[in-house]
């Protein structure tokens, strides 16, 4: 540790040294007490900018596509082909146009470096350049933003009304999921009625409320649309299932909504994978405090037929805890005791 210590505290001396010397050779230069032009750095600098951009460039397409499989994950809902397809259309649009002003950049740095017998071209306009490449951009922008536009309002328009509803509520620091039940009508909810027993905040004089039930894992039907209903208790959260291509803010006071088609099942992605231990993911993407990393809940996609059978086992809020209802009035606590059939 000190000899790496050292080498650091030698090399930054060296640097110091080396800074002052060539403050002091500019200086002169200014005050004409020195030859116009320093030795060779500008050939060392200018075969640099072109070591730097092979260099640098080669990282690029070597890491991007080692790493290929990390950061394109899975499709596995409808709307995802449309997201991955936007992105890569923007991806290769941007990403030339990255690589060819780049390698313009280095290479003028090379090609026009100062020599003493040549002499700057000067320009004073160009009308038909500045035409060009205003409104070359300016168009390329316009149908990138339009095909964005319409790309994100079909994905953000209202759910099929067949969709099965499952609300996420985000605090620090986890998720809880709330099913609908039978009638898939989510009962109200508020702020005030949040107490040690009532987590959510549900309005158990609701009659839509009855019937509706927790889980640990969100557990929804291959092919059928899901609508999450998305709400935080306290601070800004953010949920993010990236094999579905589905990212919405939790925002306090004001919910917000997405909803999309699974299109594998647990069980086939892991076929695909070959990973018998893979699980989709709901993860926050805001970091909301120090226990942020931990919001973390799986999805679990599975057949229609299935998930109908997990529905019918599922218990509600109120036949786990008769008590949320004790001080209902008395056609609630009866409607309760229809539905549960007792």
């Amino acid at each position: 540790m000190y000899g790496f210590l050292i080498a650091l505290g030698v090399l930054l001396l060296v640097s110091i040294i080396w800074m002052v010397y060539r403050i002091q050779t500019l200086v002169s230069v200014v005050k004409g007490s020195e030859k116009k032009i320093a030795t060779g750095s500008n050939k060392v600098n200018a075969a640099l900018f072109i070591v730097f951009l092979l260099a640098a460039g080669a990282l690029m397409f070597w890491y991007s596509i080692k790493e290929f499989d990390n950061y394109n994950l899975p499709i596995a809902s409808e709307h995802g082909v449309v997201t991955d397809q936007l992105f890569w259309v923007t991806m290769a649009i941007t990403g030339v146009v990255f690589i060819i002003t780049h390698i313009l950049l280095f290479w003028f740095s090379y090609r026009y470096q100062y020599k003493e017998e040549s002499k700057a071209a000067f320009f004073p306009d160009n009308n038909k350049l500045e035409v060009i490449w205003t409104a070359v951009p300016a168009l390329v922008l316009t149908v990138l933003i339009v095909y964005g536009w319409k790309s994100w309002t079909e994905i953000t328009a209202p759910a099929p009304e067949n969709a099965h509803v499952v609300e996420v509520m985000g605090y620090q620091f986890a998720w809880e999921f709330r099913y609908p039940g039978k009638d898939n009508q989510l009962g109200n909810y508020d702020y005030r009625l949040i107490n040690p027993s009532n987590s959510r905040g549900i309005d158990f004089t609701d009659k839509n409320a009855l019937d509706d039930f927790p889980a640990q894992t969100v557990v929804i039907p291959k092919g059928e649309p899901v609508l999450f209903k998305i709400r935080s208790r306290d601070v800004l959260h953010s949920v993010f299932a990236p094999h579905m291509r589905l990212k919405m803010d939790a925002v306090p006071g004001m919910p917000t909504r997405f909803w999309f088609v699974p299109t594998k099942t647990t069980a086939e992605m892991r076929a695909e994978l070959g990973d018998d231990e893979f699980v989709y993911e709901i993860a926050c993407t805001e970091v909301c405090g120090g226990g942020h990393f931990s919001m973390r809940r799986e999805i679990e996609v599975v057949e229609p037929a299935e998930y109908q059978k997990w529905l019918a086992e599922q218990k509600t809020f109120i036949e786990m805890d008769p008590a949320l209802i004790a001080d209902a009035p008395a056609e609630i606590k009866e409607l309760a005791q229809i539905q549960s059939g007792e």
